[in-house]
């Protein structure tokens, strides 16, 4: 059974659905990458799996199966048992994302509080245990630390270790890495893909960038004119692309990827080295 089936129409108030009986699939223990242009409805994809996509004034329609169980009739209460323990969120801005006036340590703890299942039960021991899975010092003066004194890059891990922290099955990853220099998008695409095999973590990795979900992604997913138009491995993506759309964006990349037959790309693999013929 799939981790998560989407069949969705989701439309903004007098405006033209931004998704058309999208249909998508994500299986358990995936890294699957969500590619479209902007303003194409990745975001508000993302917020329709979290049961968010009211708060932009949005209506979803359709199917949304969640291990077997139908997401769309759920009540909001049944919505906070999933949030953040079983469906985690990573966002795309990690200095607007935190609050500026909270320590690093009250903002983790904070989210500990939300989402524990034992309400009484201390969250340090497992705050500093996700740190160390995000290769966060787990020290107290890194804790009493503001976003203003961590750079973008530890910031982005602190989310990173705040949506894990209740070990969800299903991790969101929204333009994780497009506020970040190159060698910091290299070490979080690690990172995913650390937690993708050491926690069994499924992932939906949402990005414009080809080269990062070539270096992370079990499978890429299209998303063009409110509908998914392809779908498959890396290998068969940006090497045997079907769809106009798919062969279009690989048209514009400077080079290919390095094609090794491999199924399942890794974090730190090389980008690029052949040149298209």
């Amino acid at each position: 059974m799939d981790l998560l089936s989407l069949h969705l129409t989701i439309a903004y108030q007098n405006k033209p659905p931004v998704l058309r009986e999208l249909r998508l699939d994500l299986r358990a223990g995936e890294v699957l990458g969500l590619v479209g242009h902007s303003g194409c409805g990745k975001s508000s994809l993302a917020l329709a799996i979290l049961g968010l996509g009211q708060v932009k004034g949005a209506t979803v329609g359709g199917s949304m199966l969640w291990k077997g169980r139908e997401l769309l009739q759920l009540r909001e209460r049944d919505w906070l048992q999933l949030r953040g323990r079983e469906l985690a969120l990573v966002p795309q801005s990690p200095m607007s994302s935190l609050n500026p006036a909270l320590r690093i340590g009250s903002q983790l703890e904070e989210m500990w509080k939300l989402h524990s299942l034992d309400k009484g039960r201390d969250g340090r021991e497992q705050i500093e245990l996700t740190l160390r899975d995000v290769s966060l010092p787990a020290t107290k003066e890194f804790l009493r630390r503001r976003p203003a004194e961590i750079s973008v890059g530890q910031a982005q891990r602190v989310l990173i270790a705040m949506a894990i922290l209740h070990r969800p099955s299903l991790l969101i990853a929204d333009e994780p890495t497009s506020a970040l220099d190159a060698v910091t998008q290299s070490e979080v695409l690690a990172l995913f893909a650390e937690l993708n095999s050491k926690l069994g973590m499924s992932i939906l990795f949402i990005s414009h960038d080809l080269a990062s979900v070539y270096a992370l992604c079990h499978r890429i997913a299209l998303l063009d004119g409110g509908a998914i138009v392809e779908c498959g491995t890396p290998q068969d993506i940006f090497f045997n692309p079907q769809h106009a759309f798919t062969r279009k964006l690989i048209a514009a990349l400077p080079a290919l990827p390095v094609a090794d037959g491999n199924s399942a790309p890794k974090a730190d693999k090389a980008l690029t080295g052949r040149a298209r013929s």
